[in-house]
């Protein structure tokens, strides 16, 4: 049955909790202290019905057809004990997919310094080359803490190399591959892969694959700024659309529409080539199971069209003008705890983030639940948005962020299970999805653009920021674990300890 309706009403729940709150807010600074126009407001709000109706869709989709697809794909793989072929196909899984990632085209579209094809094709060659690293590590049981502090050391030394103008769009791009349609599947890749494996650390070691693909486009584009190097870096704004009527704004959504149609079918097709290929010559599934399989990805279509246009063509144009009323108040300090309220409900809002709590809840059986996932993932992107409002205002360098963020979060690794650092890692990119690339962008933009900043070294950079501060919450939350278990077992240990101590004549009083 293509409609199943308890799921669908179950998912239809899950959005509006997770859509609501950051509408209700958004309302309740346009009828306050940044007013804005009739059109802006309708576009928000229909925007926001779109994104409601999409997440559910796409949520619902991603478990019955993408996160199968990509456990089945790995499993796979993994069994042919061919590595040159594994790495092969691993690489060609990241080239392709990160290429059809709507957010790096709109991050493209806004490097002025270099052409839009070089980016795209270099941090796809990033992502296919860091997908195969993270097959090897868990091929050969690499701890995931040592490879990132030797990455993010290199990246650091690149970064003082670098031109400041690109600098934020570098870290950015990291942010932006990891989105709704490649994060489901990677992730899912990565616990197939690990199913065949029975030692006791298949189970950490299935995550940390979106981790590792969240350097490679870093790393490709510092490389890439050393060898373009920038001629005019300022950033030209889009125009606000204007609507006088109903009919216009209508016209203003049918003119998005059809392109992500496209663009989604365009997304989608490298996957569901992979799978067809895979399905005639290797998994053979079973027509039920196909059949489920098929109306997934009919689901995740619509879902992601659905959800991309709302935020795309009304989240936007709100998020860029709410930050332009604010940041010219007087007391302008506002849009600090403003931003940090907002970036508290709005990764609620992603729809990778389901996917993750969802697999954690799965994989852990439970020990690490998704609610207390999202409270510290919510935290996280809170404070990020925070500092990324003090960059817009003070203009400061994101290094003076980025540098002790990554070393205090890479010094938590040696403090925390290691499956928490797997996590960790994987909810930074997770949490910069298209959420953040489509509000908080476009809202400290605006800000930027009202306080005289300059855009594009004070106002990227945080999808950056919302990519690094849950490194540190999660880790946090495992430090809390830790010291809960070891409490535990102690009180457990505690009975024992004592009957051990007693003589064999001592009475015990009952």
């Amino acid at each position: 049955m293509l409609f199943n309706n308890n799921r669908l009403t179950e998912k239809l729940k899950e959005a509006l909790k997770a859509v609501l709150p950051i509408m209700i807010i958004v309302l309740a600074l346009c009828f306050t202290i940044a007013p804005v126009p009739a059109s802006i407001l309708l576009l928000f709000i229909l925007g926001a019905v779109l994104l409601i109706i999409g997440m559910m869709f796409f949520t619902l989709g991603a478990e019955l057809a993408m996160s199968p697809i990509g456990e089945k794909i790995g499993t796979q793989i993994a069994r042919s004990g061919k590595l040159k072929i594994v790495l092969l196909i691993c690489f060609i899984l990241g080239f392709i997919i990160t290429i059809s990632e709507p957010d790096l085209q709109v991050l493209a579209e806004q490097v002025p310094s270099i052409p839009n094809h070089v980016l795209v094709l270099a941090v796809a060659f990033g992502v296919g080359i860091f997908l195969m690293v993270a097959m090897l590590r868990m091929l050969f049981s690499i701890p995931l803490s040592r490879m990132l502090i030797v990455f993010y050391i290199i990246i650091f030394l690149l970064a003082f190399f670098i031109p400041g103008d690109l600098l934020a769009v570098a870290f950015d791009s990291g942010g932006v591959t990891t989105g709704p349609m490649t994060v489901p599947f990677i992730m899912a890749l990565g616990v197939g892969f690990s199913a065949i494996r029975s030692d006791s650390h298949a189970e950490e070691d299935s995550f940390g694959l979106v981790a590792l693909c969240s350097i490679g486009p870093i790393l490709a584009v510092l490389l890439l700024s050393m060898v373009f190097r920038p001629e005019d870096t300022s950033y030209a704004a889009d125009t606000l659309p204007q609507l006088e009527d109903s009919v216009a704004l209508w016209k203003y959504f049918a003119h998005g529409f059809p392109e992500y149609i496209k663009e989604i079918a365009v997304s989608l097709f490298p996957i569901v080539l992979f799978f067809t290929l895979f399905q005639a010559f290797s998994l053979k599934l079973s027509r039920k199971n196909l059949l489920k399989i098929i109306v997934g990805i009919v689901y995740t279509y619509i879902g992601l069209v659905l959800f991309l246009t709302g935020v795309n063509m009304g989240f936007m144009p709100a998020g860029n003008y709410l930050g332009q009323i604010i940041a010219a108040l007087p007391y302008r300090i506002l849009i600090i705890p403003i931003g940090m309220i907002i970036g508290y409900f709005i990764v609620k809002a992603e729809p990778a983030v389901y996917v993750l709590m969802e697999q954690v809840e799965d994989i852990t059986s439970g020990a690490i639940s998704g609610s207390s996932m999202g409270i510290s993932l919510s935290i996280g992107v809170s404070i990020s948005v925070g500092l990324a409002m003090v960059r817009v205002l003070t203009g400061i360098s994101i290094l003076w962020f980025l540098i002790p963020g990554y070393a205090l979060a890479l010094l938590l690794t040696f403090f925390v299970p290691k499956i928490f650092t797997a996590i960790a890692f994987d909810s930074g990119g997770v949490a910069s999805g298209p959420m953040t690339a489509t509000f908080l962008l476009p809202f400290a933009m605006g800000a930027c653009q009202a306080v005289g900043g300059n855009i594009v070294t004070d106002a990227f950079g945080v999808v950056a920021m919302v990519a690094m501060t849950p490194l540190i919450t999660i880790q946090c939350m495992g430090v809390v674990y830790r010291q809960k278990s070891r409490t535990q077992a102690e009180k457990e240990a505690a009975p024992l300890s004592y009957l051990d101590s007693l003589g064999d004549n001592d009475i015990i009083e009952l």
